[in-house]
C-alpha cells in the first residue's frame, strides 16, 4: 500500500479547528463539522494501518488526533465481525462518518420511569454517511458493524478528548454505569511530517 495521504487529515483537523474558533456553536459544528468530515471520508488513502487493525475481542478506539486545548478529538473505530458497543452516551458533541464497511446505531431515550426505549429505526450508515449525536440532538445510542464476516472503520470527532470523558453505559432498566474509555493505541500518526506528502 502506498504512502497514507496524510494532507487530509490535516485538512480536517485545521478546518474543525478554524470553524471552532470562528463559531463554536453546536448546532453550527454539527452542520459544517459534518461537512468536513464527509470529504475526509470521501477518500480512503489517508488512514494509516496500524489505525485500521481489529481485534478478536472487541471494537477498538484507536485516537488519531487530539486537540492541544482538548475542543476535539478524531477517533478511528474499528469494528471486527460482528462487534457492537453497549448502549452509551457521550456527553459532548460528535460526528460519526463511515469510511469502510458499515455500522448500524440504534438510538434510545428514556421514559418517564428512567428506563430506555429504542427511539425509531435503527439507522445505517454506509461509506461516505456522516451522522451526529450530542445531548441537545440525542446522545445514547448503541453501535454494532452491520457486517457478521467482515472489518468496518468509522471515523469519529468529538467535542473533547472523548478517551478521558467521564460518561455512562446503560442496562435495560436504564441504570448507569460511569466509564471512561481511553484508547488503544500507545503512538499517534505522525501527519504533521511534510516531507512525506
Amino acid at each position: 500500500m502506498s504512502e497514507p495521504q496524510h494532507h487530509r487529515l490535516r485538512a480536517f483537523v485545521g478546518g474543525l479547528a478554524e470553524l471552532l474558533e470562528a463559531d463554536p456553536s453546536e448546532q453550527r459544528i454539527l452542520q459544517q463539522g459534518g461537512e468536513l468530515l464527509k470529504q475526509l471520508i470521501r477518500h480512503d488513502d489517508w488512514l494509516p494501518e496500524p489505525f485500521t487493525q481489529p481485534d478478536p475481542q472487541r471494537y477498538q478506539q484507536y485516537l488519531l488526533h487530539a486537540d492541544a486545548l482538548q475542543r476535539f478529538s478524531v477517533v478511528s473505530f474499528v469494528w471486527g465481525p460482528g462487534q457492537s458497543t453497549p448502549v452509551h452516551d457521550h456527553r459532548v458533541w460528535g460526528l460519526i462518518g463511515m469510511l469502510r464497511g458499515a455500522e448500524v446505531s440504534q438510538n434510545f431515550s428514556r421514559d418517564n420511569q428512567g428506563k430506555l426505549r429504542a427511539e425509531g429505526q435503527p439507522v445505517r450508515l454506509n461509506p461516505g454517511d456522516v451522522e451526529a449525536v450530542s445531548p441537545e440532538v440525542g446522545d445514547i445510542h448503541q453501535v454494532s458493524n452491520a457486517f457478521a464476516d467482515r472489518t468496518s472503520i468509522s471515523i469519529h470527532v468529538y467535542g473533547g478528548n472523548i478517551g478521558a470523558v467521564r460518561r455512562a453505559v446503560y442496562s435495560d432498566n436504564g441504570d448507569e454505569k460511569p466509564f471512561i474509555s481511553g484508547y488503544n493505541n500507545a503512538f499517534l500518526p505522525n501527519i504533521w511530517d511534510l516531507s512525506h506528502g
